[in-house]
């Protein structure tokens, strides 16, 4: 509760809904595609982080990387009004926020090859069995994930629950994209990333990208 009243009296201020409205992306209800060159003005390349939270890996890796653009995704409301408002104070002309489901957007609303990379870091595990139907990855998402990867654009994950982790893993294993030694840049620069590594919980993180040949 003390984080939603927080959050409210952050909107109610003129200067926050501003910030935000700067790096929002209209609503994309009763549109069937999601079109970059249009968001940003420029065909650069595209990273998506899925659910973005308020959006600590994603402000800094946007101010690191000026000549991609960035994609955050949050489906919850008060989260992605937060989210707006931080990456709208960041004046990052090549951020923006687009609040609906993940699932939805990569399975339904992102072409082909389009995407350089994506971030997924600390999914919700909805650790009761009965829950696991609501867990993001699944097989058709995988699949949506491989096929809206641009060549050589990488899928990287983590998460800090081991028999999630087993399933994320499994699910990517079976498909054709190759599983790589490089490091994970959210394990690091994530906020759940820090609190879970100064804790020294086991992190369980890797990065697939898709091969470039024919």
């Amino acid at each position: 509760m003390a984080r939603l009243r927080k959050a409210a009296k952050i909107w109610r201020r003129p200067q926050s809904r501003t910030a935000a409205g700067c790096a929002e992306v209209e609503s994309a209800d009763g549109l069937f595609a999601v079109n970059p060159a249009a968001i940003f003005g420029s065909s650069a390349p595209l990273e998506i982080e899925l659910g973005a939270g308020t959006g600590d890996f994603i402000i800094a890796r946007a101010a690191e990387f000026p000549e991609h653009n960035f994609l955050a995704i949050e489906s919850s409301g008060v989260v992605s009004r937060m989210l707006a408002v931080r990456c709208g104070r960041a004046a990052l002309r090549n951020l923006r926020v687009l609040r609906m489901d993940a699932r939805t957007l990569v399975n339904l609303m992102i072409g082909s090859e389009s995407v350089s990379a994506y971030h997924v870091y600390f999914p919700d595990p909805w650790p009761k069995e009965r829950h696991h139907k609501r867990r993001l990855f699944t097989p058709y998402l995988v699949a949506s994930l491989e096929r809206t990867l641009a060549p050589g654009g990488a899928l990287h994950v983590a998460t800090d629950v081991g028999d999630y982790a087993a399933e994320i893993f499994a699910m990517l294993d079976a498909t054709t994209l190759v599983c790589s030694a490089e490091v994970v840049p959210g394990c690091a620069k994530s906020a759940f990333g820090r609190k879970f590594a100064a804790a020294g919980k086991a992190i369980y993180a890797r990065t697939y990208r898709k091969s470039t040949g024919p």
